[in-house]
């Protein structure tokens, strides 16, 4: 039988207590781990939106006083950029350790 930690001081099958730290350390690396996720998926769905709903955004852009930031494609466009954080952490990082060796 498989034995996991549920996180809150006792296994799933059995007694015993799960290492609050490690718990803690595992739910870090996972949400840091997950917050890589996030800019691809909306760089993505912008390119989707752009290529495949296009047409409906150029209709209400044609608005005479429309904003160019307007319609789905540029929000998910902001939305990538305002989570790439993880991302160029990142590539700072590998750059750091690049230039040390």
């Amino acid at each position: 039988m498989l034995r996991h930690s549920n996180c809150s001081g006792t296994t799933a099958a059995g007694s015993g207590s799960a290492d609050a730290s490690s718990c803690n350390a595992n739910a870090l690396r996972t949400a840091d781990w997950l917050s890589f996720a996030a800019a691809p998926t909306f760089a993505v769905m912008a390119v989707l939106t752009g290529l495949l709903d296009g047409p409906q955004d150029m209709l209400c852009a044609a608005a005479g006083d429309a904003s160019g930031l307007t319609g789905m494609v540029p929000m998910y466009a902001l939305m990538s950029a305002f989570h790439s954080a993880p991302w160029l952490r990142l590539i700072s990082s590998w750059r750091r350790s690049a230039h040390r060796a």
